[in-house]
């Protein structure tokens, strides 16, 4: 299970940067053959992320940190699998389109139904609250899971502060909503690897309808069941 999760996000990661590598690509033969960004996102492609119908997207706005977004998923792009993505800047630099060496992307947004699994495939990490949700610092601080509603929202930047940043300024793309307001609280327990902090722990004994009781006492429940067998 772990390793199809692992897969779909290199999936969309592999989609983000194949299109922002065709813009770039475009960019570099109009501007005969100089190093040349990508555009912003056109209000079309832009339209069929406002309109995803399935269930709340999030972004961190038109523009982030002087990045603008240059490509989403939308409704064609969409994998159930793997979520919905919006991408922020490119790789350019001045030895080639992509870079040398791989790229990273300013800011990569995917929301996406959270399965219930372990977040321990997320490597070292940091549990910690973010804007009133439970979350998990991961990938040397460059990458941040929030949990909440029925979502879970993965941030993936080349620069930590960067990240956080991000997680500050996330709002509904597809609703109505503000960066200035709480995250909904999740609806079902996140199953953290690693230590929680008093803080995160109290506020998941505070989720609305106590799903974190519910998911200990079934817990317990199957323990008693394996030592009485």
């Amino acid at each position: 299970m772990l390793d199809l999760v692992t897969a779909a996000r290199e999936h969309t990661r592999a989609r983000a940067f194949a299109a922002v590598a065709a813009l770039a690509t475009a960019a570099v033969v109009l501007a005969g053959c100089s190093t040349s960004h990508p555009p912003p996102i056109t209000s079309a492609e832009l339209a069929s992320a406002r309109t995803f119908p399935y269930y709340t997207l999030y972004w961190a706005g038109p523009s982030f940190a002087h990045h603008p977004v240059t490509a989403a998923d939308g409704v064609e792009g969409y994998k159930p699998q793997s979520g919905d993505s919006v991408y922020y800047g490119d790789c350019v630099s001045g030895n080639g389109v992509l870079g040398a060496g791989g790229c990273r992307l300013p800011l990569e947004i995917t929301t996406a139904i959270y399965a219930l699994r372990s977040n321990v495939d997320l490597g070292p990490q940091r549990n910690v609250v973010i804007r009133g949700v439970p979350a998990a610092i991961f990938d040397e601080g460059r990458s941040i899971e929030l949990y909440t509603g029925r979502l879970v929202i993965d941030l993936y930047s080349n620069d930590p502060a960067r990240a956080l940043a991000a997680a500050a300024q996330l709002r509904p793309l597809n609703a109505d909503g503000s960066s200035a307001a709480p995250l909904p609280p999740p609806v079902y327990c996140p199953i953290l690897a690693g230590k929680r902090p008093i803080a995160l722990y109290r506020l998941m004994q505070r989720l609305p309808g106590r799903p974190c009781q519910s998911a200990d006492l079934s817990r317990a429940q199957r323990e008693a069941l394996k030592q009485g067998s």
